[in-house]
């Protein structure tokens, strides 16, 4: 099972760090919220995969560790908050620049020669 969630979590990185490096707004926005719901699990998976334990003390003798998950509940909060705020500045770069690639041009500069 923990090789299964790592592996979920390295390739919804590798995705993530993908669209990370796209020249489009849209395609940044939606890595960084890939990476972050990424480190979330993993935070989560860090209190280790327990099944069926109370994260109650005294309850029975198998306890779930309630820290990760209060983590991850805070941290779904700001993810979600600094995800309306870079999609606002996207909306923003799009709305000035009138395109929405990361770097402000429109087309790539051209290659037709070595620069002087």
């Amino acid at each position: 099972m923990e090789f299964l969630v790592a592996s979920g979590i390295g390739w919804v990185v590798a995705v993530g760090v993908y669209l990370m490096l796209r020249a489009r707004s849209f395609a940044v926005v939606l890595g960084l919220s890939l990476v972050g719901y990424a480190v979330n699990v993993f935070i989560f998976s860090m209190g280790r995969l327990w099944n069926a334990a109370p994260p109650i003390l005294g309850a029975k003798e198998l306890l779930a560790d309630p820290l990760p998950q209060a983590l991850v509940l805070t941290a779904i909060v700001i993810g979600f908050a600094t995800t309306g705020f870079v999609i606002e500045l996207a909306l923003r770069g799009h709305h000035d620049g009138g395109n929405d690639h990361v770097d402000g041009r429109a087309d790539p500069p051209a290659q037709d020669g070595p620069s002087r």
